[in-house]
């Protein structure tokens, strides 16, 4: 639309945009789609493990669990972890509460799953070490995502008799099964029958973790010695059978107002476990070790390790034992603050205790964004998983809120500690884009911030930092001038060190690889009250910034929405614009936005770079009430189409709508695909208009899908081996390489898929 000035009146913009509209043209025929190969876009690791687990009877096999991204297996050979539940088109399979590798056989393992006590749950059994699973659905609700999904672990194997499986479940006490899984009954002998599940309720921890003693038993013959700890206020202790489970007895002597959350039992039959005033991972402000001689039955004794005076310090959660060497064993701390977290070592049976913090070293030049844009990289948060390499007692793992980190000599006097995390992507990603330049993809994160992504195979270099954002929900590029980028997001909790000044908003001159801060935004004096009905969680702290064509006026969502021409050192309310709007930039006009009222269907211009808005009569659109986002992570529904002056799309629950003129008039796209977050790729080869991307449903299979004629057929492009449980949270097609597009996931990080 050249030519147009900020004189230039709504009604003689768009009665300009109109001339330009295409009317009555033939539906396009639809390109053959190739297959897709789809792959992560590296990060590593970056989120929350809350158990790792090694097999008891093959050197080199592992396991790990997430709690919200499934399984994971660790292949020697390759020398990476594979993620094994990207093909379950389940969400809340996603959530794993328990993973527990065959004790004789090392090519069976199991996985208790089941994000939440409101989802679907069930135990899985693979007797391919994950590549496959058969499926039990249970009626016992599980929390793999819930408060204490560090603890554990629940599910458990008779080592003696592999059949037999016990679960200590959250909700409706112990469970068994003596057909490897396939059937599970409670044990109706168990003290704790259940945990209510009560709408409003707290996350309940119910039964912790279940023990074998495996020298109670012999092959063949079920074991019979048994313990199970009890983490809910009710029935709170450490429970111990001697009959394979038919009758039960609560141990005497643990620690007052504590919860058991870990334990493990060496050859000589000495049960250690971990205790905690709370469950975490949050949350915990006491805690205590304790070592118990089974054979003996004698009393409990407390070990803990020290705990100094003016410390905030917390309690104690991870534990691991040497299976060389009796005696030597590891815990974490949790929700130890101040000076932070660490492992305790003793060799001596608990009479001393190391800590390894304070000596460690860490070298995260494979993932440098856990520097945070610091000196260096904490030694972690949330340390839930901790774990001995059975087969090699200076081999040690632990994970954090961020990482997984694996040491090859504990027994270092200062050892050196690297993440451990190739092949795992553990993060909840909020938004993506892919700019026509500069870096192919920008993302922000929930946790880490976000990153300009120069090299999809390596972990990026380029974190956004100055300021880092706890999580960036919102990003925007000038679609005439694509170096120019804005993002918005939730300040980090450490203000005041690596980047962390408190800002809410931000904009890059260099396509996202380096950042000024914008500051926080602040209600404007004498600015418009915000509606008692406002769905937005934050109404300044987390305003979406959106950037003109031209790269030279950024617009602010706050209630009262603002625009500024000097890079934010000022900002002047928008004329005529109602409250609580959102505006959309033309990607090609840099003087024209558009804003959609969804509670009154209203529709509003500004030709004058958005220092005003009129409104304009539009027609096409349905009622448009329903669409209106209320949460500040959802994709916006209203999208400019990058290259073209005037066309708009939005996705409706009505379905599909596109306008050629501005927004005067919108046309319903009659596709077979119910849309639900739409994106951009480059055009192909011949094709004037640009490809689509699409999260979306066809029937009741949801998914990644394409069409190259403006929405009128869609091809499916991830299929049932790459269905990563249809948690999809964001899309953005490559403006600059044919067929690519990227998708965000919840849990399992980004992917992004190219023609084979």
């Amino acid at each position: 639309m050249p030519g147009l000035t900020r004189r230039t009146t709504a009604k003689a913009a768009l009665a300009i945009v109109g001339s330009t509209a295409l009317t009555g043209a033939g539906r396009a025929q639809p390109l053959d789609t190739p297959a897709y190969r789809w792959k992560n876009v590296v990060v590593g690791g970056g989120g929350f493990i809350p158990g790792v687990v090694f097999s008891p009877v093959e050197r080199g096999l592992a396991y790990l669990r997430s709690d919200m991204g499934g399984a994971y297996r660790w292949d020697q050979a390759p020398g990476h972890w594979r993620p094994l539940q990207d093909s379950s088109p389940i969400s809340s399979y996603m959530g794993v509460e328990s993973i527990a590798p065959d004790p004789v056989d090392a090519d069976v393992v199991y996985a208790a799953v089941g994000m939440s006590r409101r989802d679907p749950a069930a135990i899985l059994r693979s007797g391919d070490r994950g590549d496959t699973w058969t499926v039990t659905p249970v009626s016992f609700a599980m929390g793999g995502n819930e408060d204490g999904r560090g603890l554990g672990e629940r599910l458990a194997i008779d080592p003696n008799d592999n059949r037999i499986l016990f679960f200590g479940s959250r909700h409706d006490g112990l469970q068994r099964s003596g057909d490897e899984g396939a059937t599970w009954r409670k044990v109706g002998t168990f003290p704790i029958t259940g945990e209510d599940l009560v709408d409003d309720q707290a996350t309940q921890p119910g039964l912790s973790f279940v023990v074998f003693d495996p020298a109670s038993g012999s092959p063949g013959q079920a074991t019979r010695a048994l313990f199970v700890g009890a983490a809910g206020e009710n029935g709170q202790g450490l429970y111990r059978s001697d009959d394979a489970g038919r009758s039960w007895r609560l141990i005497d002597g643990g620690p007052a107002g504590l919860s058991p959350v870990k334990a493990a039992i060496d050859d000589g039959g000495i049960l250690y476990v971990t205790w905690c005033e709370g469950v975490g991972p949050n949350g915990v402000t006491s805690g205590a070790v304790t070592r118990l001689d089974t054979r003996t039955d004698g009393p409990m004794t407390d070990i803990s390790p020290p705990r100094p005076d003016g410390e905030r310090a917390g309690g104690f959660m991870g534990l691991a034992l040497d299976r060389q060497i009796p005696g030597t064993l590891l815990v974490s701390t949790l929700n130890r603050w101040n000076p932070g977290d660490t492992l305790w070592r003793t060799t001596d049976d608990g009479r001393s205790w190391t800590s390894i913090r304070e000596q460690a070293r860490r070298d995260v030049t494979a993932t440098p964004f856990l520097n945070w844009g610091n000196a260096e990289s904490d030694f972690g948060w949330w340390i839930a998983a901790l774990a001995i390499d059975p087969f090699d007692g200076a081999r040690v793992v632990y994970a954090t809120g961020a990482t997984v980190y694996a040491t090859e000599d504990v027994t270092a006097a200062a050892t050196l500690w690297r993440p451990w995390v190739e092949g795992i992507e553990q993060t909840a990603v909020i938004t993506i884009t892919s700019p026509a330049a500069g870096p192919p993809l920008l993302s922000g994160f929930g946790d880490i911030s976000g990153f300009a992504h120069q090299d999809l195979d390596r972990s990026p270099t380029r974190q956004f930092t100055t300021p880092v954002f706890g999580n960036t929900n919102q990003i925007d590029w000038a679609g005439g001038a694509p170096h120019i980028v804005v993002r918005s997001g939730t300040p980090h909790e450490g203000v005041g060190s690596g980047g962390h000044d408190g800002s809410t908003l931000a904009w890059s001159g260099d396509a996202g690889l380096s950042w000024t801060p914008l500051g926080r935004p602040r209600p404007a004096s004498g600015g418009a009250a915000p509606a008692p009905d406002n769905p937005r969680m934050d109404l300044y702290r987390d305003a979406p910034i959106i950037v003109s064509a031209d790269g030279s006026t950024f617009v602010l969502a706050t209630p009262e929405v603002v625009y500024s021409r000097d890079r934010g050192a000022s900002w002047r309310a928008c004329r005529g614009l109602p409250p609580l709007l959102r505006p959309v930039a033309d990607r090609k006009d840099p003087l024209l936005f558009y804003a959609l009222d969804f509670r009154s269907g209203g529709w509003f211009v500004s030709v004058d770079g958005a220092e005003s808005f009129a409104p304009v009569s539009s027609r096409g659109l349905p009622d448009v009430s329903g669409d209106r986002p209320t949460w500040r992570e959802q994709a916006f529904p209203l999208k400019a189409t990058p290259g073209s002056d005037g066309e708009l799309w939005f996705v409706s629950r009505a379905g599909l709508f596109t306008s050629r003129d501005g927004g005067q008039n919108f046309q319903r796209i009659d596709g077979d695909l119910a849309v639900e977050m739409l994106d951009f790729g480059m055009a192909q080869p011949g094709v004037a208009w640009p490809t689509l991307f699409a999260i979306g449903a066809r029937g009741p299979v949801s998914g990644v899908f394409r069409s190259d004629d403006r929405g009128r057929s869609w091809s499916r492009i991830n299929d049932d081996r790459h269905e990563y449980g249809r948690r999809f949270r964001a899309i953005a097609g490559d403006p600059r390489i044919p067929g690519r597009v990227y998708v965000a996931t919840d849990g399992r990080g980004i992917v992004y898929g190219e023609p084979e």
